[in-house]
């Protein structure tokens, strides 16, 4: 490119010695000639080589062309206004103004121009590159429509669902980083959840996925990060140890996690509607990462039974200002008694603080009992039926000391209890004896007490613990990490039955007919189907006994 200078001619065999020396181009540039071997012969494939640079060279910042050689000649036509000096001109051509007969305003007839005169060039036709050398990630948020976004995401990902919202990384101190991070919406009934983080380098594509870079969590999400300062010359286990590779994933989270709390503060409408869908992503980082977990703490959204989107402070808060409440009222009197008490506090220092208690259902169909139960008396849960949930939850208690989470069948609340006074004792150990007899089960738990609700018979619940504890099992056993029999785990079942229920007042008064034992199964089986489904057998035989009971009627 020096006036005078001499080429220079380079050449390898593919080892680590070289030949330099002076060479014979006229043009400025540099001309490369690959020799292939034969099993390399593929990427002299139009079609092969087109789908390698494509792939890592899409956004590359240089133009990038290819051309297949003694391909036939392809031409194209252009206006000459817009001829450019790099245009091979094959022929000119000339059309002239077309006119057509028209009837003006007076209804007299004339000549009217319908196309103008053009003059055109027929050339050989411009190259396009195959690369856009400025890619969206490169340039402001503010310069950005979402149009755009969404086209870039189309483009690059080749799904054409829209995404739900979309984060723009934009960063240069302490580190160069850029990027676009998409929330997908994804439905996860039929979907697979993963998704594709592609990791650039100064606009050239290293991989997808690097572990060590991007949040495990964030990698269910589909972006582009652009790093120029990430070290590429070492291994992945220098990454997991590289402390500026931690801060690049810091930063990340905390952009992501900004983003979910400004959009909650700000547009919770949006976020709302959004929540379903994105509510896996964040359960997964709540799991996988604790500094996230701790910030979005409070803006983790719960649906609940009243189709109502709550955050775990409002669904606190009731609980809170009744406890407040309380408390003011009971300080006049506790003025008074601070003399006397002195030991009586000092003891209940000792105790640990009470828990708030969050109900939540995991099917609402099968659950629709409980659901009326907790409706009639003004009670809410929250619903959560994904399969992510049961450690998901496990992780909030953790981390957080003053709730617990129990599943809405788990156990009767006092609100839903009839405080009659009256004495069950005797009930209870009357008709526990005859269903544990009927059911061939010493080991059930049988509890009588005066519901509300007079319609509901009986009610089965389940510990939380065991349950918990079954379900992962189940999980694990799934995800083909068996190893254990779930049944060893079963949660401790109560059988509560409501005394102000006529068919149970029926049993208890009648404990020796023939028909009790018939009436305990079915009256357990039932309160079985509001919490799980029946097993073939144990429908089976429900089925059969449903009609039994039915026949009696016609005697």
């Amino acid at each position: 490119y020096k006036e005078g200078s001499t080429p220079v001619h380079w050449s390898c065999d593919g080892g680590t010695e070289y030949n330099m020396e002076d060479g014979d181009m006229d043009d400025v540039g540099t001309e490369i000639t690959l020799y292939l071997n034969d099993d390399c012969l593929e990427f002299a494939n139009e079609y092969r080589a087109r789908e390698v640079i494509e792939k890592y060279c899409s956004f590359m910042p240089t133009e990038i062309y290819l051309a297949k050689e003694n391909a036939p000649e392809e031409y194209e036509t252009i206006d000459k206004a817009d001829k450019r000096d790099t245009d091979t001109v094959i022929e000119e051509i000339h059309e002239d103004a077309k006119y057509e007969e028209k009837e003006n305003d007076k209804g007299e007839k004339e000549q009217v121009e319908v196309s103008p005169a053009k003059d055109q060039l027929k050339i050989v036709k411009r190259p396009v590159p195959l690369n856009d050398t400025t890619p969206l990630w490169t340039k402001s948020p503010n310069e950005c429509t979402d149009e755009e976004y969404k086209e870039f995401y189309r483009k690059v990902f080749l799904d054409y669902k829209e995404p739900l919202f979309w984060i723009h990384l934009n960063m240069d101190y302490p580190f160069n980083l850029k990027g676009i991070l998409y929330f997908p919406k994804i439905n996860t009934e039929y979907d697979s959840i993963e998704g594709t983080i592609k990791l650039y380098n100064n606009q050239v594509f290293i991989a997808d996925n690097i572990k060590e870079v991007i949040p495990e969590f964030l990698m269910l999400l589909k972006g582009v990060i652009d790093c120029p300062d990430l070290p590429l010359n070492v291994s992945r286990s220098a990454l997991q140890n590289d402390g500026f590779v931690k801060k690049i994933s810091e930063y990340i989270t905390k952009k992501v996690a900004d983003k979910l709390i400004g959009m909650c503060k700000t547009d919770k409408e949006a976020y709302e509607k959004y929540w379903d869908d994105i509510s896996p992503f964040i359960k997964f980082g709540c799991l996988k990462d604790e500094k996230f977990c701790d910030k979005i703490n409070d803006y983790i959204l719960f649906k609940d039974i009243n189709d109502k989107y709550q955050t775990l402070p409002e669904l606190l808060a009731p609980v809170h200002e009744d406890e407040k409440a309380d408390a003011e009222s009971a300080d006049a009197s506790d003025d008074t008694k601070k003399a006397d008490n002195t030991d009586t506090n000092a003891s209940d220092e000792n105790k640990e603080p009470e828990k708030n208690t969050v109900y939540y259902v995991t099917d609402v169909v099968q659950q629709g009992q409980y659901i009326k139960l907790f409706k009639e008396q003004g009670m809410n849960a929250v619903i959560l039926d994904h399969n992510i949930d049961t450690s998901f939850i496990t992780q909030l208690e953790q981390r957080n000391d003053h709730y617990k989470f129990m599943r809405i069948d788990a156990d009767l609340t006092e609100s839903l209890k009839d405080e009659s006074g009256a004495d069950l004792t005797e009930a209870t150990t009357t008709l526990s004896e005859v269903f544990k007899k009927a059911l061939n089960n010493d080991k059930l738990t049988v509890k009588v007490e005066n519901l509300k609700n007079a319609d509901v018979a009986s009610v089965l619940t389940l510990s939380e613990q065991g349950r918990r504890m079954q379900d992962m099992m189940k999980m694990y056993a799934a995800g083909g990490m068996g190893g254990m029999d779930p049944s060893m785990f079963a949660a401790d079942q109560t059988l509560t039955l409501n005394a102000n229920n006529e068919l149970v007042k029926y049993i208890l008064d009648n404990k020796d007919s023939e028909h009790v034992p018939m009436f305990a199964e079915q009256l357990y089986d039932l309160a079985m189907l509001s919490n799980q489904p029946l097993s073939v057998d144990q429908m089976t035989k429900f089925v059969k006994r449903s009609n039994d009971i039915m026949l009696l009627l016609t005697k």
